[in-house]
């Protein structure tokens, strides 16, 4: 049986390091496909796992199978990937050279093209959406830190994939529709890259009207471009997504007490597109703000706010800077 054979994390960065780390801590088997510098990190000083609420969980590199080689597919009876959506189609060839036929391959990545790239690539091999709600940060020294809550989604199957890899301190749910629940995330998800031009934790930009106000405007241009598509999504909280930029557009005291009661998160949370400029990586706008902006012009659909902010992402990339610190202000500029 697949779920009696190792789980493999392919592409093991922030969110992989955690849910990794996760499922070891339960017990499973586990291998983390990984970077040299996260390699290193990890056998130098094991793997530290920490949460918003307090909790942690520390284990030795001994716990956890490392390695740089694709040839650690080999064996693995489910593969997560968790790699960046631009990595998607070469993760999918090591995938087809390396592991068994029989393997479930499960998505753990922003955005909602990916499955369509797997099932390209992996000639009819079981591919499951998934979705991740919360953030992880990577703090260094081997510590991984999950900023912000929620279950984790994956596309219901006969097997119960998402049962199989359900362990204390990690929910996962099986979803019947899980391609409106990745629409819902995408769209919540168009809030990364506002995070990443402020230079501001998660809590304090939420916190501040004048950027909820530009996130409900980004928010309701996506919204138009999902509707002129007949895509409904789904949300990842028990409110409404269509009610959502009105909320966000509510007075500090009342939208403060409604986010409270719906979803914890850590005061020093970040986007990872705001990690992502930090450290000088290309971001995943083009599979964020892109994929909405492929939809409305499919549609006729005007999304200006929404243009406006990817070549405000796209300038921050090319110079190297990390995050401009911009205000609302000057990112509706021109919008």
């Amino acid at each position: 049986m697949v779920t009696d054979r190792p789980i493999v994390v392919a592409g093991a960065g922030a969110i992989g390091c955690f849910v990794g780390g996760q499922l070891a801590a339960a017990g499973r088997r586990v291998a983390l496909l990984v970077r040299p510098r996260v390699k290193t990190e990890i056998e130098r000083f094991g793997l530290r796992l920490t949460d918003f609420d307090g909790s942690e969980q520390k284990l030795d590199a001994g716990r956890l199978a490392l390695s740089e080689d694709p040839a650690i597919f080999h064996s693995a009876g489910i593969v997560l990937v968790t790699v960046k959506s631009a990595d998607t189609a070469d993760i999918a060839d090591q995938i087809v050279r390396h592991a068994p036929q029989d393997a479930v391959i499960v998505l753990l990545q922003n955005g909602v093209g990916n499955v369509a790239v797997l099932n390209e690539r992996l000639g009819g091999r079981r591919v499951l959406a998934g979705m991740v709600p919360f953030n992880v940060v990577a703090m260094g020294e081997g510590r991984f830190h999950r900023s912000s809550s929620g279950d984790i989604q994956i596309g219901e199957d006969a097997s119960n994939t998402a049962a199989a890899l359900s362990v204390p301190g990690l929910t996962m749910r099986a979803s019947r529709d899980i391609t409106s629940v990745q629409w819902g995330k995408l769209i919540i998800n168009l809030n990364n890259a506002l995070s990443a031009l402020s230079d501001m934790p998660l809590v304090a930009q939420l916190a501040d009207r004048d950027w909820r106000r530009l996130f409900a405007d980004q928010m309701a241009e996506g919204l138009a471009a999902l509707k002129a598509a007949g895509i409904t999504p789904v949300s990842a909280t028990p409110i409404p997504m269509s009610w959502t930029p009105s909320l966000l557009r509510l007075p500090d005291v009342i939208f403060n007490a409604i986010l409270g009661r719906t979803m914890k998160i850590d005061p020093e949370a970040r986007s990872s597109m705001w990690q992502d400029l930090k450290q000088g990586r290309t971001t995943e706008i083009d599979y964020l703000q892109g994929a909405v902006i492929a939809l409305a012009e499919q549609n006729r659909v005007a999304v200006p706010l929404m243009r406006r902010i990817v070549a405000l992402v796209k300038e921050a990339e090319t110079s190297g800077k990390g995050s401009p610190a911009l205000s609302p202000q000057q990112i509706r500029g021109g919008a």
